[in-house]
């Protein structure tokens, strides 16, 4: 909760400091990117002392951490809002197969619409954290302290891979946009629209192709196309995808 003292200064009465931070966080990579995130501007943001700041977070990439943990969620949820929006039921007059399909293409078109409703979050939600020697260095001093120096979902949300471990997507909610993604190509198969064989490792074409094209209608020459083109573009993309996980075998 924040407060003013006799002096007009904000202050910051602490209830819960590191969430506060973690807001700030939000806002300053909504603003700027994971490069706006530095732990002495939230600190500023929230109007406590950097050294406040560092009894909950041991430096950039910490908070950084939060951060790509926050952003994966906010992902996930635009997905499911859009799913909500234009999935309903088994949907397609009873047919569950064009429901499936028309799941995945839901899912297509909400993660494009956090990536350009949400830039700056979009790119710190996959962006790159500090190196393991320096992770090493923030997970001891998280130790000293008592605090957790993991992501906001309650375990190491992110990393270099945006939720995943060396065999897959880590078991935290920040992965769980890839776990969407499973469930809805697992539907896929199961209602015979994709053969059973093209099953194993789909969700990495599909999400590859998508996050890609994200990518070029961020920062790359899709940026320039009017928005009729660019709602064309999307679409004769997920229609790809669409072909490419349906076709017979």
């Amino acid at each position: 909760m924040m407060r003013t003292d006799g002096t007009g200064k904000s202050g910051y009465h602490h209830g819960d400091l590191r969430n506060a931070l973690i807001e700030a966080a939000t806002e300053l990579a909504r603003a700027g990117g994971p490069e706006a995130v530095v732990l002495r501007a939230a600190a500023r943001r929230v109007g406590v002392s950097p050294t406040a700041a560092y009894r909950h977070f041991t430096g950039q990439g910490d908070l950084l951490r939060a951060v790509k943990a926050r952003g994966q969620r906010w992902l996930a949820d635009t997905m499911e809002e859009v799913v909500g929006e234009l999935v309903r039921g088994d949907g397609c007059d009873g047919d569950a197969g064009a429901a499936a399909e028309e799941r995945v293409r839901a899912m297509g078109l909400g993660y494009l619409r956090f990536a350009l409703a949400e830039p700056g979050l979009f790119r710190a939600a996959f962006c790159r954290l500090p190196l393991p020697e320096e992770e090493t260095t923030g997970k001891r001093a998280g130790k000293a302290t008592g605090k957790a120096v993991e992501g906001e979902a309650g375990g190491d949300a992110g990393g270099d891979a945006g939720g995943f471990g060396p065999d897959g997507p880590r078991d935290t909610r920040a992965a769980s946009a890839y776990g969407l993604l499973g469930e809805a190509l697992d539907a896929l198969a199961a209602t015979g629209r994709m053969p059973a064989g093209r099953r194993p490792g789909a969700e990495f074409a599909a999400w590859s192709a998508v996050h890609g094209l994200a990518v070029l209608t961020l920062d790359g020459p899709l940026s320039r196309l009017p928005g009729e083109q660019r709602d064309a573009v999307v679409e004769g993309v997920l229609a790809s995808v669409l072909r490419g996980l349906t076709a017979p075998a």
